[in-house]
């Protein structure tokens, strides 16, 4: 059956990349006779999110054809079982079992990443913007890193299809680090970005990655929920250029029962990335009846302000209905306009509007003489004003990465 299954994932990608018809794939399956378990691999294909254009001609090893990477970050406890140290959930895995990500496994009392060097999602050329990063060299191009696999449970979220999936669940494919970082080379892209799932979960592959970028002249990017523990952060912050965390709201109770998570550990990330000296940025998707009570969004603004600096680019995004939230409406315009209100009321010089194209407050704007600096529609730059990291109209230095 493990054969069979192989097979069917190889004749599943030729159709995603349109070189065979679902016909032709169904009819294959039927002279198989596994029609269901060739719909269900089926299914997966089609619903996967843009991935490399030229797939590999061979599906890749199962896990126990490959040799797999033992994980960092975890402790053994009594007999075979294993405690991973990796996020603030801290799973107590038995032998055989695998943590709450489900991309992380017990053999044996050794943990292994069962998602290295296997993306399930590979994109270039994107805009920088899209992450969304804001203050760091604008439009520039990227190439997108992603695996299976989730420490959050999101109700909201864009990419469950491969977040809230395990690694048998998806297509991906056998790409080391080397490889990575050649293809950006060769594509003349300036960044790797690790984003679209967790990165915390394929923390080794990104380790790898990055530090391999470091060596070779290009830089990475971190698109996080901030859930990640301090050791294995300030480890890997060493080799990370810029990232963007995602504040999904300021309370606890919304962490539990939206994201099953906890706020207080990406408090802690976000003080940790401002004290390594990495450039950062923070998104906050404002959810209709869920997190938009300007009450907490003023909390959260404060928190900002007092924390991690005035000058930190905050960027309230506008929901869209999604994955298990599909009954909530976008968020209302007026309800973003006055969170942003209420963001430089409080003193934050550099607040924007996503998702919301050709909206004025999606450009950023100098805090000094209030001149428009970098002139923006959705993700596209039509104009820059920021030379040598100052504005250019009166002198002001503008925080980030321009050089």
């Amino acid at each position: 059956m493990s054969s069979t299954r192989h097979d069917l994932s190889k004749l599943a990608r030729l159709v995603a990349y349109r070189k065979m018809d679902r016909r032709e794939f169904l009819s294959q399956a039927l002279k198989a006779g596994v029609l269901a378990t060739a719909a269900s691999i089926f299914l997966t294909a089609c619903r996967r999110p843009p991935v490399a254009e030229v797939a590999p001609e061979e599906p890749t090893p199962s896990f126990d054809q490959q040799a797999l990477t033992e994980a960092r970050y975890y402790v053994k406890m009594e007999g075979e079982t294993i405690q991973c140290q990796l996020c603030f959930r801290r799973c107590t895995i038995s032998e055989g079992e695998r943590g709450y990500c489900g991309v992380r496994e017990n053999r044996e009392g050794t943990l292994y990443t069962l998602v290295y060097g296997r993306p399930c999602s590979i994109t270039e050329g994107s805009p920088i913007e899209k992450l969304p990063l804001y203050h760091v060299l604008p439009g520039s191009a990227r190439l997108n890193l992603a695996t299976a696999g989730c420490n959050f449970k999101c109700s909201f979220c864009h990419n469950w299809q491969i977040a809230a999936r395990t690694p048998e669940e998806v297509i991906s494919f056998d790409l080391s680090p080397e490889e990575v970082v050649e293809r950006a080379i060769e594509n003349n892209l300036q960044f790797i970005a690790f984003t679209y799932t967790e990165p915390t979960v394929f923390y080794e592959y990104m380790y790898d990655v990055s530090k391999l970028a470091k060596e070779k002249g290009l830089r990475t990017l971190l698109n996080t929920n901030g859930a990640m523990n301090p050791e294995p952060l300030r480890q890997l912050l060493k080799y990370i250029d810029a990232g963007n965390v995602d504040l999904k709201a300021f309370t606890a109770e919304f962490y539990q029962v939206t994201s099953f998570s906890e706020l207080e550990p990406v408090l802690t990330t976000l003080k940790i990335i401002k004290e390594e000296g990495v450039w950062f940025e923070i998104t906050n998707l404002v959810i209709p009846t869920l997190n938009d009570d300007m009450g907490k969004i003023r909390e959260m603004c404060i928190w900002v302000r007092d924390n991690l600096g005035k000058d930190v680019p905050l960027h309230f995004s506008r929901f869209f209905p999604a994955y298990k939230l599909t009954r909530l409406p976008p968020t209302p315009i007026e309800t973003l306009e006055q969170a942003r209100a209420i963001a430089l009321e409080v003193g934050l010089e550099y607040v924007t509007i996503g998702n919301v194209p050709g909206h004025e407050a999606n450009s950023t704007f100098c805090p000094n003489c209030g001149e428009t600096l970098i002139k923006r529609v959705h993700f596209s730059v039509l104009a820059n004003h920021i030379e040598d990291g100052k504005c250019k109209f009166c002198g002001y230095q503008i925080p980030g990465v321009w050089a």
